[in-house]
């Protein structure tokens, strides 16, 4: 489809939403193929998601074994929901029944890849931090957050206009599949490493016996991108309202400690050091942990595994889409990394680390 042809559909969909008239301020672009336009027409504000239907790799039927994913992409290995907007409407659906603040859908248009949404606002953790509130407060709410969400009951899968998404597991396939970016794009297109069969026989043998940990805790949703960049204060709303939340649509059934990961250990912003002891207690306590050793054990193999991934991500978004400022945020994540590599769980993969990649302890000290 022609750009031209795009920006037809896009006003049909408007047209029939009641929104043709409205002022459009296009959202500064982020590491996705989605597209943000805020809407404004009198004293009403709305979001417009343009997510064309063919712009990703189709996502992960829910009975495809590894090979099948292997054989439609990325998307379908890693489980993610690529352009698909029955994911993103149905959990913003089944998010707002259960009384959290995920934006409420106010039309749709499934498969032409448009929704229209409740507008949030502009008050991110990002912006807002440091100044303009206390950080552990706010991040002490967003824990809470999480909590409820693990608490809460959810079906297998949502639903929106006749059209369902399954919510799948995290499995080891989609684990492996994203810290092998970190051997594929870090390691091999930023530092020029090319690993032996022996070494990478080893990495694969490391994470699978590492990603064992995560089986002694019972999983819940996971959200999957929870930190500051897409968490919003709403201060007139009470309880776990309070937190406006966005880009979920990824989301999948895994262990709970990832999204705690994601919001402190944050590829784009410093959180305060001395709030992630007591952040990871606040949510043992009120998830109702009660392994707290194995919990930390999972913390810490899920921030490697999530540094790991985001490493391998940042360099293919510098060298494969030329956006070259990710490649400013690699030594935070770096630091990330090796701050999770000092668990005693993950002695194995620190050993490999230096012995195999020691340019991420060079990036961690830049």
């Amino acid at each position: 489809m022609t750009k031209s042809d795009r920006n037809a559909a896009m006003d049909a969909f408007l047209s029939a939403a009641g929104w043709a008239d409205a002022r459009r301020d296009p959202l500064p672009g982020d590491a996705s193929t989605r597209r943000y336009v805020r809407l404004s027409q009198g004293e009403a504000r709305a979001m417009l998601m343009d997510a064309p239907a063919a712009s990703e790799a189709p996502a992960c039927p829910p009975d495809a074994d590894p090979q099948q994913r292997a054989g439609l992409g990325y998307n379908a290995v890693a489980r993610l929901a690529g352009p698909n907007l029955v994911a993103f409407a149905g959990l913003a659906d089944a998010l707002g029944e259960r009384g959290f603040s995920a934006p409420r859908v106010l039309a749709s248009d499934i498969e032409a890849g448009f929704l229209l949404l409740e507008d949030l606002g502009d008050d991110l953790f990002a912006k807002l931090l440091p100044g303009a509130l206390h950080e552990g407060t706010l991040y002490a709410k967003a824990v809470d957050v999480l909590a409820a969400i693990y608490r809460s009951s959810l079906p297998a899968a949502v639903e929106r206009d006749g059209q369902t998404w399954p919510l799948l597991a995290y499995d080891e396939t989609a684990l492996m599949a994203e810290v092998d970016l970190f051997v594929e794009w870090f390691l091999g297109k930023h530092a020029g490493v090319a690993l032996d069969a022996a070494a990478r026989a080893d990495w694969q043998a490391i994470w699978k016996r590492a990603f064992e940990r995560l089986d002694h805790c019972a999983p819940g949703l996971v959200l999957r991108d929870y930190h500051a960049e897409n968490l919003i204060y709403l201060p007139d709303r009470e309880g776990e309202a309070e937190i406006g939340l966005l880009d979920f649509q990824d989301a999948v059934i895994g262990h709970p400690a990832y999204d705690l990961v994601s919001l402190i250990e944050d590829a784009r912003r410093n959180v305060e050091r001395k709030l992630a002891v007591p952040l990871k207690a606040r949510f043992v306590a009120q998830a109702g942990i009660e392994d707290v050793a194995g919990f930390d054990a999972a913390y810490a193999v899920l921030g490697a595994q999530r540094n790991a991934k985001i490493l391998g991500i940042f360099v293919r978004l510098a060298v494969r889409d030329g956006k070259q400022r990710y490649l400013d945020l690699l030594p935070r994540v770096a630091r990330h990394f090796v701050a999770d590599l000092q668990h005693p769980a993950l002695m194995p993969l620190h050993m490999w680390i230096k012995s195999n990649a020691p340019q991420v302890f060079v990036e961690a000290h830049k």
